[in-house]
């Protein structure tokens, strides 16, 4: 529990929908959920931090991209920027809801071999037949547009201009989460500690809570983030979902870019990208095991040994810079294929999982969201099959295959 958080007792004994989570995914089903108009049941959010200091949620980047390999991908992210783009509309029209800008400067895929180029070109045709805006860019055409990169050990790039790039994504947490009240949802401070199933294991019948209630519930949904295999073990199931450490560096520029830098992904694996007046970078450690989930350490040597010495070998500019802020948080980390874990149990019916999303939680989080809630409502997907992430390619060991993982 979060430090002097105050356990909170259920409202009611019996509830239709539980969520284990509240942070961006669990209010995401929450709201979508609240906000169908064929559901008319009970909803109850239980999240352990209120503040929410140490989700996912709280130390994410806010990008979206719809390069992705796999059409399903690519049509998710399309959903999420049709959302931001007209967040207020899908809110009802309320006027106390913003407007949420979608910054797109889109991403950069820098290919340093032939083997990758050509799946950067064959991952270009996919995404233009989905309607995205992806162009395979020769170097020349990168320097003409960036002249600011060094290329010379460069054979080309993917770019996307269009619904591409960075939106503040903690608007939509705030609203979703607030809306989600209003329509009824209760949310709990507390925490779900055991699960109690029917007879035949094909039902979670209630859950009791760190406070000693116990309340029925129709459906259960895992939204625990980082955590998902200990809400799952609850009710006697397991997932390859761990927490994996993830650094982000913010720095400020003595020489300034003169145009926005797109999300650019080095061959080395460093990314990096405009925020605001500064510069946000970050990478995966090169050895890269599960931490402990309340691990936030972070590792400077990151910093200095790989993510300064690659930023300024691409972006010569950047030989002269500040570091402003950083943190580490925490990936819901798939390690199976680093997709999402989307649908029922294959025994346990009415447990659902909202779970793995490694790294691509807030993008994905409005169609999971909406998938989610039509799954229970209507017992079916409705909008975008989302049917690929389910629970059953984890018992048959089938990955879901997605080249462009970062």
């Amino acid at each position: 529990m979060a430090q002097n958080a105050k356990l909170e007792t259920p409202k009611k004994s019996s509830y239709d929908v539980v969520i284990v989570g509240g942070a961006m995914l669990g209010s995401s089903v929450a709201w979508f959920l609240s906000n169908n108009p064929d559901f008319d049941g009970s909803i109850l959010v239980v999240e352990k931090d209120p503040t929410y200091e140490f989700t996912s949620t709280s130390h994410t980047n806010s990008c979206m991209r719809q390069q992705f390999s796999n059409e399903i991908n690519v049509r998710i992210s399309q959903f999420a920027a049709e959302f931001v783009k007209n967040f207020r509309e899908f809110m009802g029209d309320d006027p106390r809801v913003p407007d949420v800008p979608l910054q797109s400067y889109g991403y950069m895929y820098l290919a340093d071999n032939e083997d990758f180029a050509n799946i950067l070109r064959e991952n270009q045709k996919l995404q233009a037949a989905c309607g995205a805006g992806t162009k395979f860019m020769t170097v020349e055409e990168i320097k003409c547009d960036y002249p600011f990169y060094y290329l010379d050990d460069i054979i080309g790039g993917n770019h996307n201009l269009i619904d591409e790039g960075y939106f503040d994504g903690n608007t939509l947490f705030d609203w979703w989460k607030r809306s989600a009240r209003e329509k009824g949802a209760e949310y709990l401070t507390n925490e779900v500690v055991a699960m109690t199933k029917n007879a035949a294991g094909t039902r979670v019948e209630s859950i009791t809570l760190k406070s000693g209630d116990a309340v029925t519930c129709g459906t259960v949904v895992n939204a625990s983030g980082p955590r998902a295999v200990l809400t799952s073990r609850m009710a006697g199931i397991e997932i390859p979902v761990e927490p994996r450490k993830r650094y982000t560096f913010i720095f400020d520029a003595e020489q300034p870019l003169d145009r926005d830098l797109p999300l650019t992904i080095d061959p080395s694996g460093v990314h990096m990208r405009t925020d605001g007046a500064y510069y946000l970078a970050g990478c995966p450690p090169d050895d890269d095991p599960a931490v402990d989930y309340d691990d936030f350490v972070q590792d400077f040597s990151i910093w200095e040994e790989k993510v300064w010495p690659t930023i300024a070998t691409r972006v010569p500019q950047f030989e002269a810079i500040k570091l402003i802020n950083s943190w580490a948080g925490h990936y819901s980390f798939n390690t199976l294929d680093q997709n999402a874990i989307i649908g029922p149990h294959t025994e346990v019916g009415n447990f659902i999982f909202v779970n793995g999303f490694s790294g691509h939680g807030f993008q994905q989080s409005p169609a999971m969201g909406r998938g989610t809630a039509e799954l229970i409502a209507y017992g079916e997907y409705r909008s975008l099959n989302l049917s690929p992430f389910s629970f059953e390619r984890i018992v048959q060991n089938k990955p879901f295959e997605e080249k462009a993982v970062i």
